[in-house]
């Protein structure tokens, strides 16, 4: 893995504008950034990203198991005690995920860390899909990029391929983001492409004008029931919201599903950490209460997990990162080293949510800058990835987006 320098496509820009891709630049900063690309082996990403990646997901699935069997796991997570019992029903009747995102710290060595998973609505999906294999095409068109060279993306086909295998053909679906945002617009677009290149209907609703008929059904613009609904909307705010006493009742199915609401939480980090520990994947993680009563001596905390905190006791002194169980984008996010904290996130958004406490796995640095890989989960497969970069130990909401490729084995 290494960072490339490369000439920009000259007519990037006009192409951006023609397909729409209008957050290529936000707040009069570049987020689409081609001046320079990552460059991986494939071994990198067979081994190291997209495995890894497929196999937290299948541990990340155990967990919601072992969270819907704990009251005090569910308490931990703030899910709402009203809708508990939604998200169980929508996990035992097998409502299906349709996408999630991994983010790693990976240095091309390995093995990949996961910092947290984004599995209820990330987005970056149109720019990892779509238009960073545009511009795969476009230098190896023009001779900029090695003979052979590839990227890891197959994004957009296995989205088609996990509608097709989800819903009936011609079904129809709906989607819905919070109006005038332009990045979530990208991405609710993005899954409607694929859903109706696999032969199904999508129509598109603000999400401020769903509306809720005199028998309890959803409703979009034109007063049609919504029978699927994707929202690129957070269950964390959808199950505070009245709208979620009437989910239930709808016969509406939701995507992301319900379930999904216990896999978007950093709660979910001391949980994996809990079942699996020392994975090669995973970091020490804890929830900082229960931190907090086993410094001092309280007995909140006992068995299995003390035992693990002894364990990473020593390590988490050193440096350690505190989370909020529900933040996006690196708010509230800070980082700790011998107890000084020596980066914090400028967005303290999420600053009154209880936070987890994760080891700290440094982000390594390429000419100055700290990329993340976005590992793209399908279905349950990995199927691509996109990255970003900043100068900034946290990655935030204006941190850059690079395209990557695989280089050819060169024997």
């Amino acid at each position: 893995m290494h960072r490339v320098e490369l000439a920009e496509r000259p007519h990037w820009r006009d192409h951006a504008k023609e397909v729409g891709f209008s957050f290529a630049d936000m707040h009069g900063e570049p987020y689409w950034d081609e001046t320079s690309v990552y460059a991986f082996s494939l071994d990198q990403i067979e081994n190291d990203i997209e495995d890894p990646a497929t196999a937290l997901h299948g541990m990340c699935r155990e967990a919601v198991d072992h969270i819907l069997a704990s009251e005090e796991l569910l308490d931990k997570l703030a899910i709402p005690e009203a809708h508990r019992d939604l998200i169980a029903n929508s996990w035992k009747q097998g409502d299906p995920e349709i996408y999630g995102r991994f983010d790693l710290a990976y240095d091309g060595q390995g093995p990949a860390k996961l910092l947290e998973y984004n599995a209820d609505t990330p987005t970056s999906l149109y720019e990892s899909a779509a238009f960073q294999w545009q511009w795969l095409e476009d230098q190896l068109e023009a001779g900029n990029l090695p003979e052979g060279a590839d990227q890891f993306n197959g994004i957009h086909e296995a989205l088609i391929a996990r509608f097709a295998d989800v819903f009936e053909p011609d079904s129809d679906l709906h989607f819905t983001a919070v109006a005038g945002n332009p990045e979530d617009y990208g991405t609710v677009e993005a899954m409607g492409w694929a859903a109706r290149e696999a032969g199904l209907g999508a129509h598109y609703c603000d999400l401020d004008k769903i509306a809720l008929s005199d028998d309890g059904q959803f409703l979009d613009d034109e007063d049609r029931r919504i029978a699927v609904l994707f929202k690129l909307y957070p269950w964390e705010d959808l199950l505070r919201d009245d709208y979620a006493d009437h989910i239930e009742g709808s016969g509406c199915l939701f995507l992301e599903p319900a379930w999904k609401a216990l896999l978007s939480n950093k709660g979910l980090l001391p949980v994996l950490w809990e079942m699996f520990e020392d994975h090669p994947n995973l970091l020490p993680a804890f929830f900082e209460q229960d931190v907090g009563d086993a410094m001092a001596g309280r007995g909140s905390v006992t068995g299995r997990a003390a035992d693990a905190f002894d364990r990473a006791r020593a390590g988490l002194a050193r440096a350690h990162v505190r989370k909020p169980i529900l933040s996006r984008e690196g708010a509230s996010v800070e980082i700790v080293k011998s107890g000084q904290i020596i980066e914090s996130a400028s967005n303290t958004e999420y600053a009154e949510h209880a936070r987890i406490l994760q080891a700290y796995a440094p982000l390594p640095q390429f000419d100055g800058m700290r990329p993340v890989v976005g590992a793209w989960i399908i279905g349950q497969t990995c199927a691509g990835i996109g990255l970003r970069e900043d100068q900034s130990r946290i990655t935030q909401d204006l941190s850059r987006f690079k395209p990557h490729y695989i280089a050819p084995y060169s024997g």
